[in-house]
């Protein structure tokens, strides 16, 4: 039986926040919000807890997993970007996108696209997230909440519970979300492009 936290979306409780990360640490998969809808989330170094969310989520082997950063000081350990695409990261974060970068060699194989050894990277703009990853003090490896034959992502809480509670061991409600994803940008070639228009605006691309 999963654990259920309603958790303030302005003001989380750091008791709440607390025992959130201590079930990350030993393993569990949890459920949490951002600013672009619900994610499914486990420890980066945690290969059983990674099972575990692409079978729940019928991911196969090709899937980009991303890493969920507090702010952007966490990314050159983990992905490559040079000063442009930095500066360009800078402006639209925290925000409603996923970055596509070339991983560096602390980024677990299993966590890669096989084919390109590339990495998503993403700082949501969500109090409940933002004190999660402080409190854990490193990225969180993740997924997008859409499950199997359903046309948008989880939204719901209270569905969200009534769906999953007995496949992860934390939900954590922080209110309704919405259904967009975010907005994918490759930054793996000279120039930016956009993989999926999501929630994220692009109106920057013009000017770049």
């Amino acid at each position: 039986m999963s654990q259920y936290f309603e958790i303030h979306p302005d003001n989380p409780q750091a008791r709440q926040i607390k025992q959130a990360v201590d079930i990350i640490n030993k393993g569990g998969v949890i459920i949490y919000p951002t600013d672009s809808g619900y994610a499914i989330g486990c420890h980066l170094g945690d290969k059983k807890a990674m099972d575990k969310i692409r079978m729940i989520r019928q991911l196969d082997k090709d899937h980009n997993f991303t890493l969920v950063c507090r702010d952007l000081s966490e990314i050159s350990h983990y992905a490559q970007v040079d000063n442009m695409n930095y500066r360009l990261m800078k402006t639209l974060t925290p925000g409603p996108y996923t970055f596509i970068l070339p991983a560096t060699r602390e980024v677990p194989k299993r966590l890669l696209n096989p084919k390109r050894k590339t990495i998503g990277i993403r700082v949501p703009d969500n109090a409940v997230c933002s004190a999660l990853l402080t409190e854990l003090d490193q990225p969180l490896m993740s997924s997008t909440l859409s499950l199997p034959n359903e046309e948008y992502p989880l939204a719901d809480p209270y569905q969200i519970r009534l769906q999953l509670e007995s496949m992860v061991d934390l939900i954590i409600d922080g209110g309704y979300s919405g259904h967009e994803p975010t907005t994918v940008v490759s930054l793996i070639e000279d120039k930016p492009e956009i993989l999926r228009l999501g929630k994220g605006s692009a109106d920057w691309l013009t000017q770049h």
